[in-house]
Parts: C-alpha cells; sequence; structure tokens
C-alpha cells in the first residue's frame, strides 16, 4: 500500500505541475513557441534547473536545459523561427576552437544566457550563449593513462544544469558539481573503484535532487551498475547492480539471485559486465527511471557462460523506481548475447496512437536493428520490427519478447560466424530525435558486419586493464564464411539518416552519406531535422520528405547532436565538430586540435567564416603511403592476433579505424620503427591517451603488430590503387 501511495502522491504531482505548464504556455501565447519566447530574467551562469521548470520546458522553448531539451529525451525543440522559407539564410554567427583533437561528442546545453558543453578528456567550457564570449573553463585533469581504458576514446556527452550547478561525469569515474557562473568545483566524488577499469563518458540525469549516473568498462573487468547521489552534498542515496555477483555476495538482490539461474561456470571472475553507459531517461508520468545495458564480459559465451543461459541482465532495458533505485521492470532483448549489442543507445518517451488508442510508450532503435516500443508504466512490448538490415534474428517474438535467432550466428572456437550489424551496431549512442508533429524518429543509421570466432576456453587468459572479449575477428574459417555466395560485404558498408514511423514500423525516407559515419540529430517544430556528416557538412532536412534544404562546411567530421535556442527574440542553433580525422580534401585549420574541433554556433543572416589557411604542415586529407612489408609472415600472423587483443577496441577490426581513435594504416609512425615503439612502448603519446602498453605486450608484440598494420596498409594501397584504374 505504500507503494501505491508514494506513486499515487507522484501522480498527482506530477498532474498539478503539467497543469501549472499548461498555463503558463496559454499565457504566453503563440509567441513561446516561435523565436520571442521570453523567460525569467536570471544572471548570466545561473543555471536555475529544478523540476518544475523541466516539466514546464516548453513553455520556456527557447532554452535547451537538457542534453535531450526535456525528460523525454526527444530532441524536439518547439521553435519555428528558422523554417523552410529562411532556412536558406542561416549562416556562421560565431565559433569557438576546441583545444582537444579526439571526439566531440556532447550536446550543448544552453539556460540562462550560457551555453556548456563538454570536450574530450571531459573537459567543461562555458559560453556567452549570444556572443560567444568565453565564460570559463574546467578541466579536470584525467590521468592520460585512463584513455589506455577508455573502450571507444576518451570523450564525453555533456553535462547536466541543477539549481546553479552544473554536473559532468568524468573519465576517471568522478562525478562533479561545478559552479554555473564560476566553473570552481563545488563537490567531486569518486563513483567507481580506481583500481577497476571503469570509465565514464555518459551525461548525468538530475531526477527530484538525485543525480543519476552509470559507467562504462565491460570489455575489461568490470561489472555494471547505475548509482543515485544527492545533487547538493554528492552523498550515495542507492545504486543498482546490472549482474550478480557470486552467490552468497551481499550486493545480490533478490532479483539478481534470481538471475543468476540464467548463468553457469564462475563468470564472476570476468567482471560480468553489463554495464550502463550511456543511455539514462526519466519519465514523470510513470516516475520510473530507464536505462539500457551493455554485453556480458567476456563477450563470447562460450568463455563467461558455458553452456549458455540469458545471461541477465546484459543487453537489457531495465525500470527503476525514481527515489529508491528499486526493481520495477526489465526486458531483455538479447538474451545471452555475444555480439556486443548493447542496448545502451538512446531511449525517448512518447505519446503514440496505436490500434486506435493513445498510448505512452518507451521506444529505442538499438545496435541489433530492431526498432521497439513498449508500454511505458509496464514494460510489455507492443512491436518490434527491422529498421534496419540485420542477419542475427529474423523477427522478435511479441508474445515473448524473445528474438527469433539465426543458429548461425552462434559461435564457438571451431565455429565461425557472420553477424550485421556488427559490434557498432545499426544505432549506436548517437541521438535520434522524434517529432510529435510528423509522429516520425528520425534515426541515424550505420550497416556494417562482421565475423566471429570464439578464444580457445583452454588458452583464454584474463588480463588487467586490456579487451577480455575472447573473441577473434579474423580466422581462416571467417575469411571462408565471407567468400560464400550471398555473405554480406566485410565492415562498414553504408549510413544514411533514416526518417522511421513508429506505430506502422516503416521507414518513409532515408538522407544517404556520402562518406561513412554515424551522426546525431534534432528535429524542430518547423519540420526542419538538423544533422551533420563525416563529410564534413552540417545539414537541415525537411522532416516529412527528407529534402536537403541547407547545407554549411564545418571544415570537421562531425558525430554530436545539435541544440537550439533563442537570445534576444533571435533563433541559434548551437553544434560542436570533431571527430576521427578530417573529411576527404579537408586541411588542418584550427591551430588547436588536429581534427579542428570546433564549437559552431549559427543564426538567420549571420556572415561570420571559418578560417581558410592551412595550418603549416598539414595535409589535406588522409595520404596512405606506407613503408614497404619488411616483416616475416609468421610476425604478421602474430602481429593480428596481439593486435586484435589488444590494439582492435580501439583502433578497429583488422586496422581499419571504426570509432574516433586515429586509423593507424595512415600513421606517420609506420615509416620509422623506432618510431613506433616509442609510441607503443615508451609512452610518447601518454598526454593524448595513447598510454605504454609495455607492461601487457609480451616480447617481440610490439614490432608485430606494427608488421600487420603496415600489411594491412600495404593491402588497403594496392585495392584502392586497382579500384582507380577501373
Amino acid at each position: 500500500m505504500q507503494d501505491q501511495d508514494t506513486r499515487a502522491a507522484a501522480g498527482r504531482a506530477f498532474r498539478t505541475l503539467v497543469a501549472a505548464a499548461a498555463a503558463i504556455s496559454m499565457a504566453l501565447g503563440p509567441a513561446a513557441f516561435g523565436a520571442a519566447a521570453k523567460p525569467a530574467q536570471r544572471p548570466i551562469g545561473a543555471a536555475a534547473v529544478d523540476g518544475p521548470r523541466l516539466l514546464a520546458a516548453d513553455a520556456e522553448p527557447g532554452t535547451w536545459m537538457a542534453s535531450g531539451r526535456t525528460y523525454s529525451e526527444q530532441r524536439y525543440s518547439p521553435l519555428t523561427g528558422i523554417n523552410k522559407a529562411n532556412v536558406k539564410t542561416l549562416g556562421l554567427a560565431w565559433y569557438g576552437d576546441i583545444d582537444t583533437e579526439r571526439g566531440q561528442e556532447s550536446t550543448p546545453v544552453v539556460v540562462d544566457g550560457a551555453l556548456y558543453i563538454t570536450t574530450a578528456w571531459s573537459k567543461v567550457k562555458a559560453y556567452d550563449a549570444k556572443t560567444g564570449a568565453k565564460l570559463w573553463d574546467y578541466d579536470p585533469k584525467v590521468d592520460p593513462a585512463n584513455g589506455a581504458v577508455a573502450c571507444c576514446d576518451v570523450v564525453n556527452r555533456g553535462v547536466a544544469a541543477w539549481k546553479g550547478k552544473i554536473y559532468l561525469g568524468a573519465l576517471d569515474g568522478r562525478l562533479i558539481a561545478l559552479d554555473g557562473k564560476t566553473g570552481k568545483v563545488a563537490w567531486s566524488v569518486q563513483t567507481t573503484d580506481p583500481k577497476q577499469p571503469y570509465t565514464i563518458t555518459q551525461v548525468p540525469r538530475i531526477v527530484k535532487g538525485l543525480v543519476i549516473i552509470g559507467n562504462a568498462g565491460a570489455e575489461y573487468t568490470c561489472r555494471g551498475y547505475v548509482s543515485a547521489y544527492d545533487a547538493a552534498t554528492g552523498k550515495l542515496k542507492w545504486r543498482f547492480y546490472t549482474v550478480p555477483a557470486a552467490p552468497g555476495d551481499p550486493t545480490n538482490t533478490p532479483q539478481l539471485k534470481s538471475a543468476l539461474k540464467t548463468w553457469n561456470g564462475d563468470f564472476w571472475k570476468y567482471g560480468g559486465g553489463g554495464t550502463a553507459w550511456d543511455t539514462i531517461l526519466y519519465d514523470p508520468k510513470t516516475d520510473l527511471i530507464y536505462f539500457g545495458t551493455g554485453n556480458g564480459l567476456s563477450w563470447s559465451q562460450e568463455i563467461r557462460s558455458p553452456g549458455g543461459g540469458d545471461n541477465l541482465f546484459v543487453s537489457s532495458v531495465i525500470a527503476v523506481k525514481a527515489t529508491t533505485g528499486q526493481y520495477a521492470w526489465h526486458f531483455q532483448e538479447v538474451p545471452g548475447d555475444e555480439w556486443d549489442y548493447d542496448v545502451t543507445n538512446p531511449l525517448m518517451t512518447a505519446d503514440l496512437k496505436i490500434g486506435g488508442k493513445l498510448r505512452h510508450v518507451l521506444m529505442q532503435a538499438p545496435k541489433t536493428g530492431f526498432f521497439y516500443v513498449w508500454d511505458a508504466a509496464t514494460g510489455k512490448l507492443i512491436s518490434a520490427e527491422k529498421f534496419a538490415p540485420a542477419n542475427w534474428a529474423s523477427k522478435i517474438d511479441i508474445k515473448t519478447g524473445r528474438p527469433v535467432e539465426n543458429p548461425d550466428v552462434r559461435y564457438t572456437d571451431e565455429k565461425a560466424a557472420i553477424v550485421q550489424p556488427a559490434p557498432l551496431g545499426a544505432h549506436n549512442w548517437h541521438p535520434m530525435a522524434y517529432s510529435p508533429k510528423t509522429g516520425l524518429v528520425y534515426i541515424p543509421v550505420t550497416e556494417s558486419s562482421t565475423g566471429f570466432q570464439s578464444a580457445k576456453p583452454g588458452t583464454f587468459q584474463l588480463k588487467d586493464r586490456v579487451y577480455n572479449t575472447a573473441t577473434v575477428s579474423f580466422s581462416d574459417k571467417i575469411t571462408e564464411l565471407y567468400g560464400k555466395p550471398g555473405a554480406p560485404a566485410r565492415g562498414n558498408i553504408r549510413s544514411y539518416l533514416e526518417a522511421y514511423d513508429p506505430v506502422r514500423q516503416k521507414e518513409v525516407w532515408r538522407a544517404p552519406d556520402k562518406d561513412y559515419g554515424a551522426h546525431g540529430a534534432m528535429v524542430t517544430a518547423s519540420d526542419l531535422v538538423f544533422s551533420g556528416d563525416w563529410s564534413g557538412n552540417f545539414n537541415a532536412f525537411d522532416a516529412r520528405t527528407g529534402q536537403k534544404l541547407w547545407s554549411a562546411p564545418t571544415q570537421a567530421d562531425v558525430v554530436a547532436a545539435p541544440s537550439t535556442y533563442t537570445i534576444g527574440g533571435e533563433q541559434y542553433v548551437a553544434l560542436l565538430v570533431g571527430a576521427r580525422g578530417l573529411p576527404p580534401g579537408q586541411a588542418r585549420t584550427n591551430p588547436l586540435s588536429a581534427n579542428n574541433s570546433r564549437l559552431l554556433v549559427y543564426k538567420l543572416n549571420a556572415s561570420a567564416t571559418l578560417p581558410q589557411t592551412p595550418i603549416a604542415g598539414s595535409v589535406a586529407g588522409k595520404v596512405l603511403d606506407p613503408p614497404l612489408l619488411t616483416g616475416t609472415n609468421e610476425q604478421v600472423i602474430d602481429g593480428e592476433g596481439a593486435y586484435g587483443r589488444f590494439c582492435s577496441g580501439c583502433h578497429g577490426a583488422g586496422g581499419t579505424a571504426d570509432k574516433s581513435i586515429p586509423d593507424l594504416r595512415y600513421s606517420p609512425s609506420l615509416r620509422n620503427l623506432t618510431t613506433w615503439n616509442s609510441i607503443v612502448l615508451d609512452g610518447a603519446r601518454a598526454d593524448k591517451g595513447m598510454v605504454s602498453f609495455k607492461k601487457v605486450l609480451a616480447e617481440g608484440q610490439a614490432e608485430a603488430i606494427y608488421h600487420y598494420i603496415v600489411s594491412q596498409a600495404n593491402k588497403t594501397k594496392a585495392a584502392q590503387e586497382a579500384s582507380s584504374k577501373k
């Protein structure tokens, strides 16, 4: 009865707040949803965000108070000042050079006149949202050694604002509260065991005065959990572990004791995995917090859980009560996952008319290629269909919620498999957006495939601070499978922005990318979808047809999602740019970062320009110019295995970069083995995150990896030359 009373009280409070928000919206009139919304005057940097203000966010459409703008995480703006008729006049208002050159994944948060972003290495920057004047910088001074255990680069996806403070989850596991006006530290807590290879790259979410944060590290030796801290003091309030520990461990809740039955062997010795490394969503209507969990540890189920099992709660969506963290429900999307099909991808809530009835739903387009719609209160599956090519399962059984698996995609040390999508998924962390006007979800989609084979159970050895996936992605058996008729293309295939109808479960349109790579999206009430690309452009599309209406050069690859806001009656669009390398043919123009990382802010009829003079010594685009292969066949083979174990998690399978880390085939260090060893063994680039691997590599492995990459680079060069002669 107590839970029912609590929920009833929460429901009454929510209805009261919604009514108040509606009254505010009516009082402001239609102008509130154009370019001239006028929130209460507060000092720049006040960051005066709280629950009622977030609930009434549509009454302040000119602010972007949270990474996803509202609790629903729809990334939909009611602003209409920039529209289809005038978007062609959108120009650069101001920009700020960024002093880190890794992936930039943060969505700008804009509130009370200040714009806040995070950059690579967990740095925070605050700007005057109108003029671009820098208000303050904060550097948490993360030890570069943490870069070695950041599976997917030293990125950060943004901040949360709450009652005068800005909250950051730092790469080294700290949760930090900063003064919104000055950037000075209010408090800092270590949310992870520093002895374990945990990292944090996600955006904290703040609910009822609690800061909710997860972590990453499921490829190493980590056990996943989500924590809630008091926003005022940093005191831990609750923690929810996502996978069980050893039998008898005091952290095993009743749910985890039950989950133990779905595992085999001594899996806890590996850590278990199941980290909640990206999406966290709070729904005021249900008073629940939702988050997704990642892969089990190791990836190979033959190693981590001999004999199989569902391995709860890996690759699951979990709902917990907001104030206590008490379990409410879960839905496992990939039972016994062994393909790195994390379902930590963005979640969003919406009200959809399904079968003639308005339903309050939770939605996700995860790595797996299936678009899920659930009842937000109960977790009951409403629908699930493919939004992208996928061979690992034919469909999702609506009655059971389980995938109908293709038996050929399960692998062992003796049996290889080709799986589509590959581990980076059909949709990864890159923000999607939903428009209640069009009823469409805008998803950044990538198509890819990869091969899997397990390490031999008797030979696999768990190691500290390196990938422990217990898989190989290149082998004779995998190559043989790719040579069979009907096999998908290997590696990255194509990418595009897809408009998807979640009610009919159908694609409506797609905008293909010229160059492969995913990129976040935002949609506005004027039926404009904004998204960048890996060709170095920022684009606006017609939300109903997919027609490109505007494009501007960014001089950088784009992965982050934009936000939009108003200052002085003018609408602005802000975007953080910068990822792996540079777009084809683009020279370096930023003296602070080799990949032209910048904050770009646009408005109508603005005329600022980016620098056009290349930095001395920079090279336009990538030039593949490897030395001749001098290593033996045995060294190349040994190097392939060592690369897959120690390097591929960051630098990409087969030496082909697929994340924000440099593509080693193009590295100038290939021209000199001594230079290579100074980086790999001596830590010459430790300040950039490439720490020494001397303690984990056996004698001769660094040189073997070098010869393997030289071999891969020469193969790629030969393929490019052959293609150019056709």
